[in-house]
């Protein structure tokens, strides 16, 4: 008969297993193999794991399922094969320890996704639970004692995967996060934020895994039991830090060091222990033995100190950008876009740039390497900028190709030069610049940096809540698309980036203003009016074959057929009339569609093509016209 998981929680310590994917290795499987499918192509190695382990004297077994969802399956192709992936895998778990004549509990194991969530990557969060629900389905249908959600990183998941759990299974939930060398997720969060998020979520357990070596594990189950020290806790160390040896991957722990730490748990009031990656059943084997020859403790009468309360002091806050001034007095304000030298000369930049403030620009914004294109650091352009041409700049700042590192020490030099004012973008693919094979990754999307600025930076917190000396005060911007081929997915966007704290929007160039101020009556009428300043984009146009090419091959812009009609007439003239007749009837053109959306927009935001400023400054001198 089958114990009681949660009778026996309160009275002993249970042992699990340890590592499943070790032990695999151990008997020959590549790293590079779908573990999970070993379950139907292999079950004899993956039932000889169990054994092992059983014999050892583990009384919890996790079935080899850990990458058993959608998303890593996908990876191999094996997404079909889910539910009999994770059946199979169960049967096997059962199988063995009815073979072994102990009381064995079968833990149906769930490891993260393998995707980010937003509002850090792109899956979003019902998506992330019906994952987690196919999984919990499969694995309960099987017959589960208990379900594992194990080596967790994100706490949005973690929240996620409990839910599915409970929604969707009966069985008691243990939750296990992991964290990196500082002690903390590789999202920022402490030990103790987790144990309250994780107590919160409903599971029947929570606790720490994989991680470091049974030293850090110690202090992280400390400070998880000092947060929420009604729960119950469950601990899987590591063999320690892991290292390259001879193109293996070892572990410093020995058993018997484990053996040592089983006690340890125990006495810091843990109620489940055993081993994650880099233990064996030698490992187990150990800590069965210690835990067997010491005497049982009442791990109710376990005490630990509250959790220190953080006590927020005030800091002196700066006052808006001239950006958000102007725009919180109703301003229409004139923004122009400049993108940054390819080398080092700066002289035709600070030229460009003394021009346009000459011409009444309210601020300049600088681009930062546009369509993927080598070229000087946005940030420096910006201070130079702001220097020697004395007006305000708003640093266009992509989130492609920077990592959670490098995204916020940028924002700090960015800071620490006078920069206040920050558009968020996803940035241009690496496939289509200068260098095609350079790194495209990025660790956080636009809504979650807007977020990170909004609610950690200017609060006076990096990412991981350590403290950065003072708030920053940047003003956040976002991008936009008033014309989008797909509404839905658009309008979905802007809810996204307007709870994230988004001050201002920045719109792609439009050549059809009904269309336009139709997408916003269409969120106003479901959502409200969007509340939020935005600056239209406008692109002056200079020929029939710049209209062609923009309308035919630049993503996301369409020139109505009019426009196009307008711009081609410019071409029965001689060649150089042509080229001037073009650029006027271009200036003509822009300025016919601020006219149009001047009663609804709240500014522009020019686009000067092939560095041609002094046509900017002819767009703005129509603008201050239009507007006296």
């Amino acid at each position: 008969m089958t114990p009681d998981f949660r009778q026996l929680l309160n009275s002993t310590t249970l042992l699990a297993d340890g590592a499943m994917g070790t032990m695999l290795n151990a008997h020959g499987i590549g790293f590079e193999k779908c573990f999970d499918e070993l379950n139907l192509t292999n079950p004899a190695v993956v039932a000889e794991v169990h054994r092992e382990y059983i014999e050892a004297g583990s009384q919890i077994i996790l079935t080899n399922t850990f990458s058993a969802n959608r998303y890593k399956l996908e990876k191999f192709g094996l997404q079909d094969k889910l539910t009999a992936i994770n059946q199979a895998g169960v049967e096997l778990a059962r199988r063995v320890a009815a073979a072994s004549f102990k009381d064995v509990l079968i833990a149906g194991d769930i490891g993260p996704l393998g995707v980010r969530l937003a509002p850090f990557g792109r899956v979003q969060v019902e998506d992330a639970k019906a994952a987690f629900a196919e999984q919990v389905g499969a694995l309960c249908a099987a017959g589960v004692d208990l379900l594992v959600i194990e080596t967790i990183a994100d706490l949005y998941e973690a929240r996620a995967a409990v839910q599915a759990a409970k929604e969707n299974c009966s069985k008691p939930v243990i939750v296990s996060v992991t964290f990196t060398r500082d002690g903390r997720t590789i999202l920022g969060d402490t030990p103790e934020k987790a144990a309250h998020v994780l107590a919160e979520s409903g599971a029947d357990v929570i606790g720490v895994n994989c991680s470091g070596g049974p030293a850090q594990l110690l202090r992280i189950l400390g400070q998880m039991k000092q947060a929420a020290g009604q729960m119950k806790f469950w601990v899987k160390p590591n063999a320690g830090w892991p290292e390259q040896v001879s193109g293996r991957i070892m572990y410093p722990a020995d058993p018997e060091y484990f053996g040592d730490y089983a006690l340890s748990f125990r006495a810091a009031g843990a109620n489940i222990v055993g081993g994650c990656c880099g233990t064996t059943p030698r490992h187990i084997a150990a800590m069965r033995k210690a835990l067997d020859s010491a005497a049982p403790l009442d791990l109710s009468k376990i005490q630990f100190p509250s959790a220190p309360v953080i006590q927020e002091t005030e800091s002196e806050i700066e006052p808006p950008t001239q950006l958000a001034q102007k725009l919180a007095s109703g301003k229409f304000v004139v923004a122009v876009e400049m993108d940054p030298p390819r080398g080092l000369s700066t002289h035709k930049l600070i030229a460009g740039a003394a021009l346009l403030a000459e011409a009444g620009a309210d601020v300049i914004d600088v681009a930062d390497s546009p369509m993927a294109r080598m070229r000087m650091s946005a940030w420096a352009v910006c201070d130079i900028v702001q220097r020697k041409a004395n007006i305000e700049t708003t640093l266009h700042f992509p989130t492609r190709g920077r990592n959670l590192l490098r995204v916020q020490g940028d924002l700090l030099a960015a800071h620490a030069l006078g920069i206040r004012n920050v558009f968020v973008v996803m940035g241009d693919p690496t496939s289509i610049g200068d260098y095609p094979e350079a790194a495209d990754n990025f660790d956080i999307v636009p809504s979650g940096l807007i977020k990170l600025i909004k609610e950690g930076f200017n609060t006076g917190v990096d990412h991981s809540g350590t403290s950065i000396g003072q708030p920053t005060s940047f003003f956040v911007g976002s991008a936009l698309n008033l014309c989008p081929q797909d509404i839905e997915t658009e309008i979905k966007n802007l809810k996204r980036k307007l709870k994230s704290g988004a001050d201002f929007f920045l719109t792609q160039p439009i050549f059809d203003p009904q269309l336009a101020e139709a997408f916003l009556k269409r969120f106003a009428n479901e959502n409200g009016p969007l509340e939020k300043p935005v600056l239209v984009g406008i692109l002056p146009l200079f020929s029939a074959r710049h209209v062609n090419f923009l309308h035919h091959e630049v993503p996301g812009v369409s020139i109505p057929e009019p426009i196009r009609t307008r711009m081609e007439s410019t071409v029965k003239l001689g060649m150089e009339k042509a080229g001037e007749a073009g650029v006027k009837e271009g200036i003509q053109i822009t300025s016919e569609l601020v006219e149009q959306i001047r009663s609804w927009a709240q500014g522009i935001y020019i686009m000067p093509q092939f560095n041609r400023y002094d046509v900017a400054a002819e767009m703005i001198d129509a603008v201050k016209i239009m507007l006296e």
